[in-house]
């Protein structure tokens, strides 16, 4: 519908129409030149910088190298993925899904297997199948199907294969396309005999191919059954830049090395020796047109001191400090600027577990023990009450309340709380100095001169000459909380009788190989020291038999107190069988568990803590326990910007 003049308007025209003829002709007046405006310019918004300060400057930034900590961080910002993971969960980055049995990407084949073929046999072991080999026939999970194999009859075996889909968007940080070659191209370099590291995937991997652009499939030896099968992928290496050199050549030269081509949020834009390393933001990231990374550089600070990195952050010239510093003796410091709004501070038990290892079986048993031969310890913890004792004795809670002011919990097993396959029914033995009396008691440890400060006695304990004192020598390292935990721990034992010699040594000197080495040549009573894992596959083979460090094996393994359980030993074998998702796979791992608290191999004392800060107003930074600490660098923001 039109619209109505207002009156004033339409009478104001009728009376100018009207008086035309009487006005005098209108004098001609000069045009005025029209100005335009010129537009006004584009603001160009300042670049944004991020300052993470790490506690060691990177080894190497070649990805399939031995890489260091504080590398990992920097990669973290050059390589995103392939997988993630987050709360003991896997996350996909640069593939579509995580493979499953169920989503029809893995399967079990059932292959025919030949004699002088590589297969992994009943014990785990990467063999030559030949007369007399103990293998799992083709749907065997338990020792009671394994059969000794004769050398003629056909037999099957199980293979698992895997398929990969990349996401389709994946590009270079210099616009190159990434393929599933670019992924077995790096296979390549980790298999070659000039290979940085080797490691037990590559060495059960039979095939590694791309079977288009954007898929790979993985092949593993027969009898390789793999809980984690669904990470047997390969972070992808740039093939067009780095393929005209060696696999020896590359971890050496700075294009591999130094500044290495990714595709994730950055890109290495200069590494000066001793200071820093700085990256820009990556045109090419495949989530750049989400909006990441929310920086265009980055600059790691390489600060050892960690008083002088928390000067830099309360500075401002630090926005991240990442635990590679070891901010352990500072936690109280940094909830005082927390409370005072100077700083956030994260803390996470992590994965690392801090041990007291008792000393089971020396080294100088590999030929046998006689209490009374030359060299050859006294059988102190052989029988599991005197172990079981010392642990009631131990008071946990008060190194978790005064040296790492409540910031942790005392395991109650080898697997952390919150995983998936964690025994909620087990609970770590507290500190009750009468139990643990009781228990010496029990093991034939007594208070022979009645004087409570003195170490008891044995009097009939099984494989021990009567009248050894229970004194112990305690190893460990000069570091301060070493030094604090070692002391509460002294004090705590010997309200039981139990006598301690302490002993501090240089981080070297405690872990040094063996047989000369006290840890690792298995030549302790009491040694306090730290293991841990990266990946979050249960690691109940730390304690088999097969992990003792001992002269056939060059003095390497895990299971330091040299334990020995063939029932334990079983548990850990049929938990490693069973896959995620299987009945069976909870129940096993948490049998290895049971017999772990009623055994104590060696006795946890407490999850070491993962610590980063970070200036007031950054956000989106998020510590997890199972992650790389910067796992979601692309995501970090400051400011005004962490207020949508």
């Amino acid at each position: 519908m039109k619209k109505t003049l207002p009156l004033v308007l339409l009478l104001f025209i009728v009376i100018s129409a009207c008086g035309i003829s009487q006005l005098a002709a209108p004098t001609e007046t000069p045009t005025a030149e029209v100005v335009t405006p010129l537009p006004s310019p584009t603001v160009t918004p300042e670049p944004r910088s991020l300052s993470i300060c790490l506690g060691q400057e990177p080894n190497s930034l070649y990805p399939l190298g031995d890489l260091n900590a504080a590398a990992r961080s920097v990669l973290a910002a050059i390589n995103d993925g392939p997988i993630d993971t987050i709360g003991y969960d896997y996350q996909p980055v640069i593939i579509t899904r995580i493979p499953s049995l169920e989503n029809g990407d893995a399967e079990i084949v059932s292959t025919p297997v030949q004699v002088g073929g590589e297969v992994v046999d009943a014990d785990g072991n990467l063999v030559f199948l030949n007369t007399g080999v103990r293998v799992r026939p083709s749907g065997c999970r338990a020792d009671d199907c394994v059969i000794t194999y004769d050398g003629t009859t056909p037999l099957e075996m199980d293979q698992m294969v895997v398929k990969f889909t990349l996401r389709p968007d994946l590009t270079w940080a210099d616009g190159t396309p990434l393929t599933a070659d670019d992924s077995v191209f790096a296979f390549t370099l980790a298999t070659g005999p000039d290979a940085a590291v080797k490691s037990v995937l590559v060495e059960r991997t039979q095939t590694y191919e791309a079977t288009d652009p954007q898929t790979l499939q993985w092949w593993g030896k027969p009898g390789f059954i793999d809980p984690t099968y669904f990470t047997n992928i390969w972070a992808p290496a740039p093939r067009h830049a780095w393929s005209q050199f060696s696999a020896q050549e590359l971890p050496d030269i700075d294009i591999a090395s130094r500044s290495p081509i990714g595709w994730g949020p950055y890109m290495v834009d200069e590494w000066v020796d001793g200071d820093h390393i700085t990256l820009v933001k990556n045109p090419y990231y495949f989530l750049a047109a989400d909006g990441y990374p929310k920086f265009d550089t980055l600059t790691y600070r390489f600060i050892e001191d960690p008083n002088m990195a928390l000067s830099e952050l309360v500075a401002g010239r630090c926005d991240i400090l990442d635990p590679t510093i070891r901010l352990d003796n500072f936690a109280g410091l940094l909830q005082e600027m927390q409370s005072g709004e100077q700083a956030q501070a994260f803390f996470v038990p992590g994965m690392t577990i801090e041990w007291l290892g008792l000393g089971i079986t020396p080294a100088s048993y590999d030929d046998g023990y006689s209490p009374a031969r030359e060299g050859d310890r006294q059988d102190i913890f052989g029988d599991a009450h005197t172990r079981q004792g010392i642990a009631y004795c131990l008071d946990r809670e008060g190194v978790v309340k005064n040296a790492l002011y409540g910031l942790t919990t005392v395991p109650s097993t080898y697997i952390p709380a919150g995983h998936p396959v964690y025994d909620p029914n087990l609970n770590a033995l507290a500190y009750i100095p009468e139990t643990g009396i009781s228990l010496l008691e029990q093991a034939g440890w007594r208070d022979v001169d009645g004087d409570p400060s003195t170490p008891r006695t044995a009097v009939n304990v099984e494989n021990v000459t009567a009248g050894t004192p229970l004194q112990l020598n305690y190893y460990t390292t000069t570091a301060t909380q070493r030094r604090q935990v070692a002391d509460i721990l002294s004090k705590s034992l010997a309200q039981c009788g139990i006598g301690l010699n302490v002993q501090y040594l240089s981080q070297n000197d405690l872990y040094s190989p063996g047989p000369q080495g006290l840890l690792f040549g298995r030549r302790f009573d009491l040694v306090q020291y730290a293991m841990g894992v990266d990946s979050i596959e249960p690691p109940c083979g730390w304690f088999t038999t097969n992990e003792i460090p001992t002269a056939s094996n060059s003095w390497v393994g895990t299971n330091l107190t040299a334990y020995k359980n063939e029932e334990f030993d079983a548990a850990c074998r049929a938990a490693q069988l069973t896959l995620p998702g299987d009945a069976s796979y909870v129940e096993s791992y948490r049998q290895t568990q049971v017999l772990f608290s009623t055994e104590l191999p060696a006795i946890p004392l407490y999850y070491r803590l993962r610590i980063a800060a970070a200036r007031p107003d950054l956000c989106h930074f998020d510590l997890d326990a199972t992650a790389n600490p910067l796992w979601n660098i692309e995501a970090f923001d400051m400011g005004e910007a962490c207020k949508d």
